[in-house]
């Protein structure tokens, strides 16, 4: 389980990298969630770093996500 600082960071990550993403588009934000949670997991947490995820993620998303 993560730290509430951990969860706060992928939080704040994950709102910045979907502002421009609808709240409803719940499949890309669900996608680009699990990218970030994966790196975090795998212990890279540098706010950095899971924006760059993240944004990979939104732009691999299938375009009926976005």
């Amino acid at each position: 389980m993560l730290d509430p600082a951990t969860t706060a960071l992928l939080r704040a990550v994950l709102d910045e990298v979907c502002e421009s993403v609808s709240r409803t588009e719940t499949g890309a934000r669900t996608h680009v969630a699990s990218k970030i949670l994966e790196a975090a997991s795998r212990g890279e947490t540098s706010a950095d770093h899971l924006k760059q995820v993240g944004r990979q993620a939104l732009s691999q998303a299938p375009t009926m996500w976005r």
